[in-house]
């Protein structure tokens, strides 16, 4: 495995990071656990998790799979949304709350999570807020570093990085949307602090459709889509940790063979990638899962992961029609249907990606008639 420097924090960091966002619920708890000691074993000391990931049990699992390891050996974070909390003292409260669950006497890493506009940040730097209640958690040892997740685009990470209040940064960052918050990224390491990226094979739609996605490997022929993918975040200078979200044994081995072995991404690859992916990729729906709370029932995720394929491989109307039939039965289970949606906007307020859902939906929605026509289902 290979090591950084973290930022200023004075960490050496593995370049690769557990993800504790996709946990496999449909194995048992033991399974995880092991899963995160094989991680630990194979040289990956650097584990992000969150109190709401994987149905509230991702603190538990990780906390569990740690509590048998030698505390100065693993650094663990946790996160709070500005959005979230009462007042100080709630978030303080939820510290601690974190800290019980993650069974240690201090979490690494503290983030102010999900920074969709600058609205947020402001928010979270309020007096009584959530950065006053986790100055006081690092005042007292139960934090180490308070750090932020982003998911603004790079002009507003500029300006939350200008300020100096954090140790280290987050981002949703992968070989396909990278142009979006490059800049962010840059600006980031201007000011020494340590950069983790998420999202690494954009939410799973990179191997999902490797044969269609063989551009990304001009820079290193002889790995497939989803290992360029995963080299470009793991072997890139200006990224300290590239977070996965690992669900079997063979990802971690993957993730920590690319460490090992490939070259740094060139700045000449990044020159090439931008001019080859345009703008349009920033776009992609990672699956983050944030916005499944629709009052109608509509499995979003499913809905978006769908309309990928138009962002992704630039399809017409008629072919989205066709693409109803390869793969996108899911959507069928859907309780609520794109025609249900009632324009109540909670999907988009918490989008991670600012992602306009409405109108997707709606395009959708077409897309369905026009099938349903087509197959004489109406």
């Amino acid at each position: 495995m290979k090591y950084v420097e973290f930022g200023n924090t004075k960490c050496t960091v593995s370049k690769v990071g557990f993800g504790g966002m996709r946990f496999d619920l449909k194995k048992s708890e033991q399974d995880n656990i092991d899963l995160v000691k094989y991680a630990f074993e194979k040289g990956i000391n650097y584990f992000d998790t969150a109190p709401h990931y994987c149905e509230g049990l991702s603190e538990i699992i990780m906390g569990k799979a740690l509590k048998d390891f030698p505390r100065d050996n693993f650094y663990v974070t946790s996160k709070i949304m500005p959005t979230e909390i009462v007042d100080a003292e709630d978030a303080y409260n939820r510290v601690r709350e974190s800290l019980s669950r993650l069974q240690v006497d201090y979490i690494d890493f503290f983030h102010v999570w999900c920074l969709r506009k600058i609205e947020h940040y402001h928010l979270a730097m309020q007096p009584n807020g959530l950065y006053e209640a986790l100055l006081r958690a690092k005042n007292e040892g139960l934090i180490r570093h308070i750090v932020c997740s982003s998911h603004q685009p790079s002009d507003e990470i500029i300006k939350v990085v200008e300020n100096d209040d954090f140790e280290a940064i987050l981002l949703g960052t992968n070989i396909l949307n990278f142009p979006y918050r490059h800049e962010g990224i840059l600006e980031a390491k201007k000011h020494n602090m340590g950069v983790v990226v998420m999202n690494p094979l954009a939410g799973g739609a990179i191997p999902q459709n490797e044969d269609k996605f063989s551009f990304l490997c001009k820079g290193a022929p002889h790995l497939t889509p989803t290992e360029a993918a995963l080299r470009f975040t793991i072997c890139n200078k200006n990224i300290d940790v590239s977070l996965n979200g690992f669900s079997e044994k063979e990802h971690i081995d993957m993730a920590c063979k690319i460490a090992d072995n490939e070259l740094m991404v060139g700045l000449n690859e990044i020159k090439q990638l931008t001019t080859d992916l345009g703008t349009r990729f920033s776009a992609i729906c990672t699956a983050c899962g944030y916005c499944d709370m629709c009052p109608k029932e509509i499995a979003i995720p499913a809905f978006m992961q769908y309309y990928n394929e138009k962002i992704m491989f630039d399809l017409k109307d008629e072919e989205m029609v066709n693409e109803l039939t390869q793969g996108f039965g899911v959507m069928s289970n859907s309780k609520g249907q794109a025609k249900d949606c009632i324009s109540c906007g909670l999907c988009e307020k918490k989008c991670t990606q600012h992602l306009p859902i409405m109108k997707r939906l709606k395009e959708i929605n077409t897309w369905f008639d026009n099938f349903n026509k087509k197959h004489d289902l109406s």
